[in-house]
């Protein structure tokens, strides 16, 4: 069939069709985005981070506030401007690890400017270099990527678990609480894939619901306390460097170099995965300018002091259930996150939710990261190469997480920096196992779903 102009340039270079989000009032357009607000359970993150660098409630909710102003703007300007897709920013468990080991060991400051650099560097190789989309198809075929998210699975559950046997009060009471919630996300998770659609709201409200129900459980042991949601405002406008100016670390900024790295690789994935629900091809031009828009949006971000952003995968599945494939509820949902973001009295009650509540989503959480990752690694041939290429990482990752803390504390800060993220080290070995072993034709090296040279 003849091609008009218009449409080789929407093939060519991946411009949006006016009639998709002409065709979304600006009432559903805030519906859906509302949908996918509540399908990304971004508060997890800053609330793991601010329990290991041991924040009080009041500091817990302002980080956790300001990382929801963070990923709204940081989505509005990726759907709007730079990638134009229908992409929800919002903050990476990768780098939580490294973060909390630099804030404990060189301050807050030191970790906020850890993230300045990394994300100025992500810009540039969008744009002006256009270098980022030639990166992807060299170094991060399927096994590579699916294998950094197994990674990230797998070297996160030791924290998770470990919070729960450390939160304040009865060791006993801890894992119960923990046990119940995680069995009540389980539950929801479940019966949300059931064909029958009266269930399926259930998987969208799946986290929601266990972190209400689980603190509804530990209230009744006497866990819970929201005095500080009585002594906040509704409204408050956001704070520059809330948390302290930044200082410039040499050690920290190369660590959140690399793990900048393996941000982009997660991030890449999730960028495939709603290129192919949404219809809409990823060639070189997007990839740049999604890489633009995350080193951006990343760059913003540290002005707040919150985790570095990465798109969400779990908008994907919005998408999917609802039909609605227009980047106009991803900018509603991004105006939703900043507003969200001003209202500290609900941030605050977020940050009173019992630890063992939290890392008892987090736990399952992990679990469904890792599989996601095997989703993608088991379309890979099960050759000897590939496997070491899977394996050998998950065994790094797991011999940093569990590397004893005395011998942890004699090495050089850049090595403990980098030791103490075991995301890190496994997506790293990840990265060069698949470069330096030879591949035969029987290990199927493909270019990643969706991307036209």
């Amino acid at each position: 069939m003849h091609q008009t102009a218009r449409d080789k340039e929407i093939e060519m270079n991946q411009v949006e069709p006016q009639d998709r989000d002409a065709a979304i009032s600006v009432g559903k357009s805030i519906f859906v985005g509302l949908q996918h607000v509540l399908a990304m359970d971004l508060f997890i993150p800053p609330l793991i981070l601010a329990g290991l660098l041991s924040f009080s409630v009041a500091d817990s909710a302002l980080l956790v506030q300001m990382t929801f102003i963070a990923c709204g703007i940081a989505t509005i300007i990726q759907a709007g401007f730079a990638m134009k897709l229908p992409v929800m920013q919002g903050p990476s468990f990768v780098p939580i690890s490294a973060l909390a080991t630099i804030g404990t060991t060189s301050g807050i400051g030191a970790m906020i400017g850890s993230l300045i650099p990394g994300a100025l560097l992500i810009s540039i190789l969008g744009r002006p270099l256009k270098l980022f989309s030639r990166l992807v198809l060299k170094f991060i075929p399927p096994i590579v990527a699916g294998t950094v998210i197994v990674v990230v699975g797998i070297s996160l559950m030791p924290s998770a678990i470990n919070s729960i046997y450390t939160a304040p009060g009865s060791f006993q009471l801890n894992i119960l609480v923990a046990f119940i919630t995680a069995a009540i996300l389980i539950i929801c998770m479940y019966v949300g894939e059931s064909v029958q659609t009266r269930f399926r709201f259930m998987k969208v409200a799946s986290v929601i619901s266990a972190l209400g129900i689980g603190t509804l459980v530990a209230s009744f042991f006497d866990m819970t306390d929201f005095s500080s949601v009585s002594d906040v405002p509704w409204f408050a406008l956001p704070s520059i460097y809330a948390f302290g100016t930044p200082t410039f670390d040499l050690d920290a900024i190369l660590i959140m170099l690399a793990i900048y790295l393996i941000i982009m690789i997660e991030t890449t994935g999730t960028w495939f995965t709603v290129g192919e629900v949404a219809d809409e091809k990823l060639g070189e031009k997007r990839l740049n300018g999604g890489a633009f828009g995350e080193g951006l949006g990343c760059f913003i971000g540290s002005f707040f002091g919150g985790t570095p952003v990465t798109g969400y995968s779990s908008n994907a599945g919005v998408i999917a259930i609802t039909g609605v494939k227009s980047r106009r509820p991803i900018i509603a949902g991004g105006a939703i996150l900043m507003a969200l973001g001003m209202m500290p009295k609900l941030m605050n009650g977020i940050a009173s939710i019992p630890a063992p509540v939290i890392n008892g989503v987090f736990a399952i959480l992990c679990v469904v990261i890792m599989m996601n990752g095997l989703k993608v690694v088991k379309n890979a041939p099960f050759t000897e190469r590939n496997m070491l290429v899977v394996g050998v990482p998950i065994m790094l990752a797991l011999a940093a997480v569990l590397i004893p803390a005395d011998i942890a504390e004699q090495l050089p800060n850049l090595v403990t920096y980098f030791v103490s993220s075991g995301t890190a080290v496994g997506a790293i070995a990840a990265l060069v196992l698949n470069f330096v072993l030879p591949e035969k034709k029987q290990d199927n090296k493909v270019i990643p779903i969706g991307v036209n040279k």
